[in-house]
């Protein structure tokens, strides 16, 4: 499939270039002692990843320790509610941990072990990236600190009890709106004291390069699997494919595996409140283009160019700018990013989980809603929505907030 001068077929050869950009976005935009360090994970990780013994290792350990691959399942009760579109779901809830952070951290995890390192460095929001952290620091016997905003932390206690159980550090940070933009704040710095004994896995496809491409790599695996799978239940590719995005890692993964496919794309971003600066976090949608936490992309700003509040109900999605992959594919045309507020995803919440027996995270939910929404337009067809999580994390927040519906 060739769109807008880019052949699709050889795009994983060609994207990103040699200094991590996907056409204008991405790159190294940091310190010359940091560009020493990612080099060093750079060249580590080219030496290892077409390695017989690393992937060996890798497959490994995603089928006796993850439980990949992980099923898809298809929603007869909640398509049955909306006319002839037939909706099915990559369970990446299913995945051990119950999200698909821990396909990029084992990886990341098990890259630090062949660099010698002693610690992982990471930040999180919905205590998901945070957890699978902790988990893959267990299993190579690594040191673990994990950066969360207070405000996540309160929302999101059983994830941080997790991470703890798991025996991670869990550091408060609580300088600005103490979310996941701060939480990263700290992280990076932390890394850059600690650099030459610790590895710094950013959770998601954002960051100087190499980051956005690793986790690519590492999340490639959902796309891979669901389209092998969606193929052999239904014998054909679905008509479309859906993903939430904040950083987006777990679109990302997703969409790897459909972007030489004659095949709808739909990134999801979380909309909040509404339209207005500080009351959601839709990079894609409402930014301009500019260059946070190392790497260049479309990122929300406030008056004085710097990048601004945002809010969503979702953690894992309340971030001012998406990775730089996203803003490339958005700008070529091959995927279409859209937006779904609060009221639409913790409504999807509810209907999956009374519908199907699936409590999705509330990220995941963004995607769930877009889907149903999607579905009364097409009229027939398939789509198939990537579930990046489950929701346990989710269930005290939403219903003291929004009540049992």
């Amino acid at each position: 499939m060739k769109m807008n001068g880019i052949d699709f077929e050889t795009y994983f050869k060609n994207y990103p270039d040699e200094k991590g950009f996907y056409g204008n976005y991405g790159g190294a935009y940091i310190s010359d002692e940091l560009r020493k360090a990612m080099e060093e994970i750079t060249e580590s990780y080219f030496t290892i990843c077409k390695s017989r013994r690393f992937i060996s290792e890798l497959r490994r350990i995603r089928k006796e320790f993850q439980g990949r691959p992980t099923p898809i399942s298809y929603l007869e009760r909640l398509s049955g509610t909306l006319g002839n579109v037939q909706l099915y779901v990559k369970r990446e809830d299913l995945n051990h941990t119950g999200a698909h952070k821990l396909n990029h951290c084992m990886g990341e995890a098990l890259l630090a072990k062949y660099m010698g390192k002693k610690k992982v460095i990471a930040e999180t929001g919905a205590g998901q990236h945070g957890v699978a952290l902790a988990t893959a620091a267990a299993y190579f016997g690594l040191e673990c600190d994990i950066y969360m905003g207070a405000v996540d932390i309160k929302k999101q206690a059983p994830n941080v009890a997790r991470m703890k159980i798991l025996g991670a550090n869990v550091i408060e940070v609580t300088e600005g709106l103490a979310t996941l933009k701060e939480a990263v704040d700290a992280a990076f710095a932390a890394y850059a004291r600690e650099y030459k004994d610790s590895i710094y896995c950013i959770g998601s496809v954002v960051g100087p390069h190499p980051f956005p491409m690793m986790v690519r790599d590492f999340q490639s695996i959902v796309g891979i699997e669901a389209r092998e799978q969606f193929v052999g239940m239904t014998g054909e590719l679905p008509d479309a494919v859906v993903a939430c995005v904040g950083g987006g890692s777990n679109s990302m993964g997703m969409f790897s595996g459909f972007l030489n496919d004659p095949v709808d794309i739909y990134g999801v971003e979380p909309l909040g409140r509404g339209t207005m600066l500080g009351d959601h976090a839709a990079s894609l949608q409402y930014g301009t283009e500019g260059i946070m936490h190392g790497f260049n992309s479309i990122m929300l700003k406030d008056e004085n160019g710097d990048p601004a509040p945002v809010y969503s109900v979702a953690s894992g999605l309340d971030y001012p700018s998406s990775g730089p992959e996203h803003a490339f594919l958005r700008d070529s045309g091959r995927v279409k990013y859209d937006v779904v507020d609060d009221e639409a995803a913790v409504d999807a919440f509810f209907k999956l989980s009374r519908l199907e027996g699936i409590i999705p995270a509330i990220e995941s939910s963004h995607a769930v809603a877009y889907a149903m929404q999607l579905a009364k337009k097409m009229g027939k067809g398939s789509i198939l929505i990537c579930l990046s999580g489950r929701g346990d994390k989710d269930m005290d927040y939403i219903i003291e907030r929004y009540g049992i519906r």
